[in-house]
């Protein structure tokens, strides 16, 4: 038995995680004063940390998150914002979804809503959970086509199974009585079961009147807003401050 022989038997099992531990251990003189034992716990933790890995960056494409590098850690607390960071803190150990709790982040354009919304799914599929995200606008217009094709309740079925749905620029456009439905729909569908972020231009105190129709208005609203945790930004346009520092 050679060091090719467990490669290759290594590759047909497609162990990619332990082989290269492996290969770290016999490149490496230090790990000769290790046990059989540890040697062995070492390729195992490395094949397990390889699979968690290859999980995250998978989930992290299927989950549509633009900014893949939006971070909690990089936040911007500054006093203008006025974001409370115990909220933010609170947020991050995740027993929002473990509670099926909501967050509502609203704000003027350019403070970091879909920031903040997408850091926070970020972390969540670091931390194993199913994440998508999409624009409001976006999602009205694939529940049209989905009815029209006969697809609907599949499309029901794909925003359902995800523990966290971001739903980004709500209230940005113009919203009719049918798209009030379908969004009331998708809403009732996770209520109790998963949780959802929804970011807005439109304060809270406008989305009754936003969605022009008062039972799906009061739906939603009820839904919504009773399990959510509200984060309202303040401030300047990030996107126009970063625009005035590059032109120093």
């Amino acid at each position: 038995m050679n060091q090719t022989t467990i490669i290759n038997k290594i590759n047909d099992l497609r162990y990619d995680g332990l082989k290269q531990a492996y290969l770290r251990q016999i490149e490496d003189i230090s790990y000769n004063k290790l046990s059989f034992e540890e040697r062995l716990y070492n390729l195992l933790e490395s094949q397990e940390i390889f699979l968690h890995n290859k999980k995250i960056s998978m989930n992290l494409k299927l989950s549509k998150i633009k900014d893949k590098q939006a971070a909690i850690e990089d936040i911007d607390y500054s006093i203008k914002r006025k974001i409370d960071i115990s909220v933010i803190k609170d947020l991050v150990n995740m027993n929002f979804i473990r509670n099926h709790q909501n967050i509502i982040i609203t704000g003027k354009t350019g403070t970091g809503k879909s920031y903040i919304s997408q850091a926070l799914g970020n972390r969540a599929i670091i931390d194993g959970f199913r994440v998508y995200y999409t624009r409001v606008p976006t999602l009205l217009e694939e529940i049209k086509i989905s009815r029209a094709t006969g697809t609907y309740t599949n499309l029901l079925k794909k925003y359902s199974r995800f523990e966290l749905l971001i739903l980004d620029d709500f209230g940005t456009s113009t919203i009719t009585t049918d798209d009030a439905t379908n969004l009331f729909e998708i809403i009732e569908d996770r209520t109790e079961l998963n949780s959802t972020i929804i970011t807005s231009q439109l304060p809270v105190s406008s989305w009754y009147n936003y969605l022009n129709n008062d039972t799906v208005a009061d739906a939603i609203l009820d839904r919504i807003i009773h399990s959510s945790h509200r984060i309202e930004l303040e401030g300047e346009s990030m996107r126009k401050l970063r625009s005035k520092i590059n032109k120093i």
